[in-house]
C-alpha cells in the first residue's frame, strides 16, 4: 500500500499572510481528548494544546499542556526557536526556519534547517491514551547541538474562557527523571519525562506568561489568558539521535509500557490497517486521508465510566461519534447522518453496531439526545430529528451487514419511538392527526439541524411541520413498517404502512409550491408557509423511501442545484433571501445569525449526490465532479482533513469546526457510491 502523505513546503506556508497560523493540525486519541495547534506552532485558540486529556465527569476535556516552546543551541551558543509559539511573534515560519510540514498517516512532522542543522519533529498521540509523544530526530549536524524544551500548562477546562484556569498554585515533584506537576486535589497529575537521552527539568521558579489568542478575539471571547511553567528540558543531542518529550495524565505505569519508538511504529500500523479495510475506492490518496479523517470522529467516551461499566456487562462495547473538533461532543444527530461514511463505507461495521446499540440504550420518552455536554453523564433531549436519523442509519447498516440481531433488539424501542411521536412527546413533537404530519417546536428551542440560538434568540425557530422532518417521518414509518412485516408478519406493519400513506398524500398535497415550483421550508407555521429556498427540502428526494411524488423530484432538484450548490457543499439559504449572509465571521452573535442563513454546510453535498442519482443513476462521472470542489481544501483549515461549514460566496472561505465528522463522512461516503471502477470492470 502506496505511503499516504500530505506535504506543504515552504513556499505553501508562506504563500499568504498568515498561512502557517490559520491552517491547524490535529491528533486524537480516541478517547475524545487530541493534540492540535497551528502550523506555525502558536496556540492560536482556547481549543489548542499538546494534551487535552479526555477525562472523567465532571472534568471532561481539559487542556493539560498547552505548548512545548523549543529552542534550538548552536555550537556556537546562537540560539534559534524553531516555532512560533506566540502569534505575535515572528517564529520558525516567519525566520525561514521551517522547510517542510507533512501528514505521515495523518500524523503532523516538521522538517527544520538552522544554519546547516537539519531537524524533524513529530507528534502522535498512543491510540486510546491521555498521552502524547514530541520527538525530536537530528537528520543533519556537522557537531553536536542542544536543545531546550519548555512545557507550558493551562490545566483548563476545553470550554473555560482561557484567563480562567483550575489551578492558582502548582507543586512538581520529581523522581529520577520523571517529574509530576500537582494543580490541587480535584485534578489529574500531569506526568512529564524526556526518553532517549537524561535531560534532566531544570526549575526555574515557575512562571506565569501571558499569551494572546487571535482566534477567540476574532470570536468575540477572551483573548488574553496565564499560562504556568515549572522550567525547562535541556541537553545535548547528536547527529542522529533521537529524544521524546512524554506527557501524560496516565500512570507511569501506562506512559513506560511502550518506548516511543514502538508507539509510533504500532500507530501506523493500525492507521494502514484502517486503510486497508475501507471501500476498494478508498484505499490511497486524498479519500486514504479522509479515511484516517474519518477515525478522529470514532471515539470511546472515556468520561461515561457507568456507560461503559453497562455495556461490558452486556457483554457489549459503547462508541459513538464527536461531532466536530475542538468543541464538539457526541451529537445524536451528527452521529446518525455520519455513521454510514465513517464506519460502513470504513469497514468499521462492528464499531457501527456499537454505536447503534450505545444510542439505543439512550432511548428517552421516544427521543434520543442530541447531545452530551463535555464533562456530564446525561445528555440533552431537546431534538425533533435526530430520533428519526437513527432509523435511517439502523437500516444503513442492516442493509450493509445483514445483521438481524441487533435490529431485533432495537426494533421494539423505536415502535415506541413511533407511538411517542404519535401520542406526544417532549418540545412539542407530535403527530398532527388531521393529516399525519409531524410538528415540532417549543418557545425558546432550537429542535431542528438549523439550531442556532444566542441567549433567547432562536435564530431559525422553525416552529411547525418542517420539510424535512416531515420526509424523515415518512421514511421512518416506512422502514419500522418493513421491519415488523419481515419479523412479525403484515398484521403487526399494518398500523404503520397506513400512517405512511397518510402522511406521503398529506406532504405532497401540503409542501408542493406550485409558484416557485420546489416545497416550502415550514408549513402551519408561526407567520404561516414559509417559502424560503432551503436545502432540507432535498430529503424529499434523497432518503431510502423519497415522500415525494416521482414527477416533482426534477423540479426540486434543479432549485436546489441552481440556488444553493456551490463547490463545497450547500447553501443553507438562497442569495437574494432577505435574511441571506454572504459571509460567516464576528462575535457569537454575529455568527449565530449567518450560520443557517445562507452560510454552506458540507455534509449536505451527501443528499445532494444521492438525490442526483436517483434521477441520473447512470451519471456516477457528474455526481463525483460534486466532490471534486472538497480536495484543494484538504491543503487549509484543518490540514487533511473537511471543515463544518464554509462562506456562502467565493472564494468559500472555510469556518466553524477545523474538522467535521458528518462533513468527512458524507464525502467519503459519496466517493465510493460514485466509484467508476465496477462500470468500467463491466464494460470490459
Amino acid at each position: 500500500m502506496p505511503e499516504i502523505v500530505r506535504t506543504l513546503g515552504r513556499d505553501a506556508l508562506t504563500s499568504a499572510r498568515d498561512a502557517a497560523l490559520t491552517r491547524e493540525w490535529l491528533v486524537p486519541n480516541g478517547l475524545g481528548g487530541y493534540a492540535s495547534a497551528s502550523v506555525s506552532g502558536a496556540v492560536t485558540r482556547r481549543y489548542h494544546g499538546l494534551l487535552t486529556a479526555a477525562l472523567p465527569a465532571p472534568l471532561g476535556r481539559v487542556v493539560m499542556l498547552s505548548q512545548l516552546n523549543d529552542v534550538l543551541i548552536l555550537p556556537d551558543g546562537t540560539e534559534r526557536r524553531l516555532t512560533s509559539h506566540d502569534p505575535g511573534q515572528d517564529g520558525a515560519v516567519g525566520a525561514g526556519y521551517v522547510t517542510e510540514f507533512r501528514l505521515e498517516s495523518g500524523l503532523p512532522l516538521w522538517r527544520y534547517e538552522v544554519d546547516g542543522v537539519v531537524l524533524e519533529k513529530q507528534v502522535v498521540m498512543p491510540h486510546r491514551q491521555n498521552i502524547v509523544h514530541v520527538t525530536y530526530r537530528v537528520v543533519k549536524a556537522a557537531h553536536p547541538v542542544s536543545i531546550r524544551l519548555r512545557p507550558v500548562l493551562a490545566f483548563r477546562t476545553l470550554e473555560s474562557a482561557v484567563d480562567q484556569p483550575l489551578a492558582r498554585d502548582y507543586r512538581v515533584v520529581a523522581q529520577g527523571h520523571e517529574y509530576e506537576v500537582w494543580a490541587g486535589p480535584d485534578l489529574p497529575v500531569l506526568r512529564m519525562t524526556i526518553e532517549g537521552a537524561p535531560m534532566p527539568l531544570t526549575l526555574d521558579g515557575g512562571a506565569r506568561r501571558d499569551l494572546h489568542y487571535p482566534v477567540e478575539a476574532e470570536r468575540g471571547y477572551e483573548s488574553r489568558g496565564s499560562l504556568w511553567t515549572p522550567g525547562y528540558f535541556g541537553g545535548p543531542l547528536h547527529p542522529g539521535q533521537s529524544i521524546t518529550f512524554v506527557a501524560s495524565t496516565e500512570s507511569w505505569r501506562r506512559v513506560e509500557a511502550l518506548p516511543p519508538a514502538d508507539v509510533l511504529k504500532f500507530e501506523h500500523e493500525r492507521r494502514r490497517r484502517l486503510v486497508r479495510m475501507a471501500h476498494p475506492s478508498l484505499r490511497q490518496g486524498a479519500m486514504a486521508e479522509l479515511v484516517l479523517a474519518a477515525d478522529s470522529f470514532v471515539f470511546v467516551p472515556a468520561g461515561r465510566v457507568a456507560d461503559q461499566m453497562r455495556a461490558r456487562a452486556e457483554g457489549d462495547e459503547v462508541r459513538t461519534v464527536i461531532a466536530g473538533y475542538h468543541w464538539f461532543t457526541d451529537w445524536g444527530r451528527d452521529t446518525m447522518i455520519s455513521l454510514e461514511g465513517l464506519t460502513l463505507t470504513t469497514g468499521r461495521h462492528v464499531e457501527a453496531g456499537w454505536i447503534l446499540r450505545t444510542f439505543a440504550h439512550y432511548i428517552r420518552r421516544g427521543l434520543i439526545p442530541n447531545m452530551f455536554p463535555d464533562g456530564k453523564d446525561e445528555g440533552l433531549y431537546h431534538t425533533a430529528d435526530a430520533t428519526l436519523w437513527f432509523f435511517h442509519a439502523l437500516n444503513r447498516y442492516v442493509r450493509t451487514t445483514g445483521d438481524r440481531h441487533t435490529l431485533r433488539i432495537i426494533l421494539p424501542r423505536l415502535v415506541d419511538v413511533i407511538e411517542h411521536h404519535r401520542r406526544g412527546t417532549d418540545y412539542g413533537i407530535k403527530m398532527d392527526t388531521a393529516d399525519g404530519l409531524l410538528r415540532q417546536g417549543k418557545e425558546g428551542y432550537q429542535l431542528t439541524w438549523m439550531d442556532a440560538k444566542v441567549e433567547d434568540w432562536v435564530v431559525t425557530p422553525r416552529r411547525g411541520k418542517a420539510v424535512e422532518i416531515n420526509a424523515l417521518w415518512y421514511n421512518a414509518l416506512r422502514l419500522t413498517a418493513s421491519w415488523l412485516e419481515e419479523e412479525e408478519g403484515s398484521q403487526a406493519a399494518s398500523p404503520y404502512r397506513a400512517m405512511a400513506e397518510t402522511v406521503r398524500a398529506s406532504f405532497n398535497a401540503r409542501f408542493w409550491n406550485e409558484g416557485r415550483g420546489c416545497l416550502y421550508d415550514v408549513i402551519d407555521g408561526e407567520h404561516g408557509d414559509d417559502d424560503a429556498i432551503r436545502p432540507n427540502q432535498i430529503f424529499a428526494v434523497s432518503l431510502d423511501n423519497p415522500v415525494l411524488d416521482r414527477g416533482r423530484w426534477e423540479a426540486v432538484v434543479n432549485t436546489v442545484r441552481e440556488r444553493l450548490v456551490t463547490p463545497v457543499g450547500l447553501r443553507s439559504l438562497a442569495p437574494g433571501h432577505p435574511d441571506y449572509k454572504a459571509k460567516y465571521f464576528g462575535d457569537l452573535r454575529a455568527r449565530d445569525a449567518a450560520y443557517h442563513q445562507g452560510t454552506v454546510w458540507g455534509w449536505l453535498i451527501g443528499p445532494f449526490v444521492d438525490a442526483w442519482l436517483k434521477l441520473h443513476p447512470d451519471d456516477l462521472a457528474g455526481a463525483r465532479k460534486l466532490l471534486e470542489g472538497y480536495l484543494p481544501h484538504l491543503d487549509e483549515a484543518g490540514i487533511g482533513t473537511i471543515s463544518e461549514i464554509f462562506d456562502a460566496e467565493p472564494p468559500f472561505t472555510p469556518r466553524g469546526c477545523i474538522a467535521q465528522a458528518w462533513s468527512v463522512a458524507e464525502v467519503v461516503r459519496c466517493w465510493a457510491a460514485t466509484d467508476l471502477a465496477p462500470m468500467a470492470k463491466a464494460a470490459e
